[in-house]
């Protein structure tokens, strides 16, 4: 997949490191918050082996508040900016705002992480004129109130059914389908059962001809089923990460990116020789 002027081989799974700019999400809220915390952060997760970096500068934890944009912009354009400055390296920005991401492409990220998948007020005309990739995430309802008794007919078949009808709109937009990558939305409007039905079907998604990314680090999906506090459930984060991995999964974005780099190779190795013996 072409990000601006790099290409990223998607043909095994690439790992997305967790940079969020802001005092309240669920896991690391406050702590890279500050520049040169987020900037050493960077470092240490590109040096772990994190393909892209995600900068997010609103919490869409459950029950969060709104950010207006000019507190977004604060938070997200000088983190981007001094990235590129001294890194090399693919900038994702978390957003669903439309000039949050208009100022974050010229900024210089290289692809549109939305939690909304593009239905905000001008987001899609933005995503289209920036000409950059886009994940587009299935969540129902709005972060505030979205864990409160979420229901599905069939919470695959739906997913899927949303995220296709995105994929379309998208396409007809102007978005190249080259362009567009997918995610199921794990813990966003789901109950434990869900996200591991999702999890237990992932290589369903992969219909959509699409890649996938999966995103349940530290998630209340391990939290509640391991009764572990959050800075408790690395062991979780690598299994559910090895599970997306063996299933296909092109990106898994997550914060322990060490770990989870360590699980990918040898994800990797066995599918090697897997394709070895089968030639």
């Amino acid at each position: 997949m072409q990000f601006k002027d790099k290409c990223l081989d998607l043909s095994s799974p690439r790992v997305m490191g967790i940079l969020n700019v802001t005092p309240d999400s669920f896991s690391d809220g406050g702590t890279f918050n500050m520049l040169e915390n987020g900037l050493a952060q960077t470092g240490l997760m590109l040096s772990e082996g994190a393909d892209i970096i995600d900068i997010g500068g609103e919490s869409t934890r459950p029950g969060a508040q709104d950010v207006s944009i000019q507190q977004e912009l604060d938070r997200v354009i000088p983190v981007i900016e001094s990235i590129c400055q001294r890194f090399d390296t693919i900038i994702s920005i978390d957003t669903s705002k439309a000039q949050v991401m208009t100022e974050a492409i010229n900024a210089g990220a290289s692809l549109i992480n939305d939690v909304r998948a593009l239905q905000e007020n001008g987001a899609l005309e933005a995503a289209v004129a920036a000409k950059v990739p886009v994940c587009l995430m299935h969540m129902q309802g709005q972060p505030r109130v979205m864990q409160q008794n979420p229901h599905y007919e069939d919470v695959v078949k739906d997913v899927m059914a949303f995220l296709q009808q995105r994929i379309a709109i998208c396409r007809k937009a102007g978005i190249a389908g080259e362009q567009i990558i997918v995610d199921p939305g794990f813990g966003f409007g789901k109950s434990l059962e869900h996200n591991y039905q999702m999890l237990a079907n992932f290589e369903k998604f992969h219909r959509l001809n699409v890649p996938v990314l999966a995103g349940m680090s530290r998630k209340s999906m391990l939290g509640h089923l391991l009764q572990r506090e959050i800075g408790q459930r690395l062991a979780g984060n690598v299994a559910v990460a090895t599970v997306a991995a063996q299933k296909g999964a092109q990106i898994i974005r997550v914060h322990d990116v060490k770990e989870t780099v360590d699980a990918v190779k040898i994800i990797n190795m066995i599918n090697a020789c897997r394709n070895n013996n089968e030639r």
